[in-house]
Order: structure tokens, then sequence, then C-alpha cells
């Protein structure tokens, strides 16, 4: 055992001297591509991580490895209006994959600044109203009018509607394939980006119908793209590319946030409005909320009750003003025995 560990031993310290007397050395974006595919051989997506390296490469350009500084690092993530949780997540990053390198004798040391201190966050997600979708859907005609978008109107609707009807991250929508939807039975099957967990929800006639008109008119076109909701060239959405032509598409919309806080409402945000639509609609349905809230946790695919719970306070928060207008002195037994609220909830 001993001989054979010597023996190995001594192969790596012959490859590691052959390696320096050729004078070999690790390039910036060689070591990112060895990084990503490692990453995607060990089944994580690290679509987002992959950005951020390429990212870093064009900032610092294709120098070596060894010679990158503190400096350079340093002044990629103080970028402009970069957040603290944005500069630290990228801060990780770079950690862990300089970390890598080291491990494999290409770096000597890491030259990363040292990580800023969290700060408390106080991020509110945007509950689009249904008058805010509704001018969304009809806006797509619009946002997708220009013959250089990538995907077209009718695409882009059925997209925003499956995040609507089903709570799904935009991920998990975006990695959809035809074969993931069971339109006979009425399921769908939502699968995660790591370890191969999957879910199968089951789907309402609104979404059944949205979902079938979509598939005719893929047929219609000749579409025979893999994925379900595809680009013109029969690619998944990517990512980027959604997140523009989100933004593009809430502007013309004008649909903006009167709430006081800074950040535009986002893509992401459907996730969070399809689970207080649904609560405020349980409500209005005197539903048992003690056994619905298990049943949305599960079918929004998140551990424990702790992240569902929270839309509890979304939803209480979303009607506080009306709450406070309608009840001024809390004189009322239950805020559901108060008809001119209850209107207004029916109203959403």
């Amino acid at each position: 055992m001993c001989r054979h560990l010597r023996t190995i031993r001594l192969a790596i310290d012959a490859q590691g001297c052959k390696r320096q007397s050729c004078g070999a050395v690790m390039r910036l974006e060689q070591a990112i591509s060895a990084y990503i595919e490692q990453k995607r051989a060990g089944g994580a997506a690290f679509a987002k991580g992959a950005q951020i390296l390429r990212s870093f490469s064009r900032h610092v350009r294709n120098m070596d490895l060894q010679d990158i500084s503190e400096r350079q690092i340093t002044n990629f993530l103080n970028g402009p209006q970069t957040s603290t949780v944005t500069w630290r997540s990228k801060h990780l990053l770079l950690k862990h994959f300089f970390l890598y390198w080291r491990a494999r004798g290409e770096v000597a040391g890491l030259p990363l600044p040292p990580s800023r201190a969290p700060v408390p966050q106080v991020f509110t997600p945007y509950i689009y109203s249904r008058s805010e979708v509704r001018q969304l859907l009809q806006a797509t005609r619009v946002s997708q009018r220009d013959k250089a978008c990538k995907f077209d109107a009718g695409t882009f609707r059925a997209f925003l509607l499956f995040l609507y009807g089903t709570g799904a991250l935009t991920g998990e929508a975006r990695r959809l394939k035809r074969c993931d939807l069971d339109l006979r039975r009425r399921r769908v099957t939502i699968r995660g980006s790591q370890f191969g967990r999957f879910r199968v929800l089951p789907i309402g006639t609104d979404l059944y119908g949205i979902l079938r008109t979509y598939i005719n008119s893929r047929q219609r076109r000749g579409t025979s793209s893999e994925h379900f909701f595809s680009d013109v060239d029969g690619h998944a959405l990517n990512e980027t590319t959604l997140a523009k032509s989100f933004q593009r598409l809430r502007r013309i919309a004008q649909v903006v946030r009167r709430d006081g806080y800074p950040y535009a409402p986002r893509l992401h945000d459907f996730r969070h409005t399809f689970a207080v639509h649904r609560l405020s609609s349980w409500f209005k349905r005197k539903a048992d909320i003690n056994r619905m809230i298990p049943a949305l946790s599960a079918y929004m695919g998140l551990v424990g009750l702790g992240s569902t719970e929270r839309y509890l306070t979304m939803t209480s928060e979303r009607f506080r003003t009306q709450l406070d207008k309608l009840s001024p002195k809390r004189s009322k037994k239950h805020w559901r025995d108060d008809a001119a609220l209850m209107q207004f909830i029916e109203g959403l």
C-alpha cells in the first residue's frame, strides 16, 4: 500500500515538474471553462455562476490565473449599483473558484479582498394586481412586435400565464419539456435544477385551455423543439433575454411600484403573486387555511411551512390600507364580517 501511494506521489511530482519546465500556465478563460464544465458535470445548472465568471473574465481580460491581483477583483466587485447582497454572492463565487484552482496548484493564494459584512434584508416582493397581470398580457403583442425579438408574443403570453397559474420558478418554466406536460391527465411535471428533484402538479381548467391553445399554435407554426417554451431557433428561452424582454414589457404596460421601494417589479414576482392570490381566494371562500398552507407549500416545491406562511404577512400587508380605512376602530368581530372590505377583496 505504501509503495503504491509513493508511486502515485512520484508520478504527480513528475507531472508538476514537467508542467513547470514547459512553462505552461493556466489562463483565466481556460480556468473558467474547466470550472464550469466541472460544476455542470456534477449536476448543477450553474447558469448564473457561469455568467458572473465570464463577466469577470471580460473585466480583467484573459490573463494568467496566477497573476490576478486583489485590486482587480475588488474593482470588479465594486461595480456600479452593486448591492451588498450581490457583492457578497460574487465574492463567494470567486472564493470557491480560486479555492478550486489553489487545490490543484494553479494559484498560490486567494487574491480576494475581505468579505463585506451582511446587511439586514428588507426586500419586499412585488404583488401584481389582477388588472396589472391583464395589462402585461395585453402588452405582449406590442413588446414582441420587433422582428429582432427572440420569441413571439404568443410564447411570452403563455409563459407568463404558466408562471401565474403554477407559481413555478422562472428557471423551472424555462426548463419545461414537451414530454413534461400530460394534458390528458391535466398534469405537468416541474423539474428542479439540482439532485433530480421534481413534482407533479395538477392544472386547472383555465391553464389547461391556455396550454392547449399554445400547443395548437406551435403545431401550426411547425415547431418541433423538445422545449415547451422555445425561441425562434427552437432553444429554451434565454434567462438574460427573458429578463430584458420582461422589463421592456413592464414599461410598455406601465406597471410600476408605487409602494416606496426602490426596485422594479420582476418576472420572479409572479411566483409571489400566485401565492398571495391563492391565499386571498381561500380567504374569500372561508377555506381552512391551516389545511391549505401545507398544500400550497407542496405545490410550490417549498421546504417546510415557514416559507409559505410568510405569504400570509404579504397578504395582510396588501390589505392594510383598506383595513385601516374600513375598520379604523377595529371594532368588528372579524374582518370577514365587514361587507365593504369583502366587496373590495372581491374586486381584486
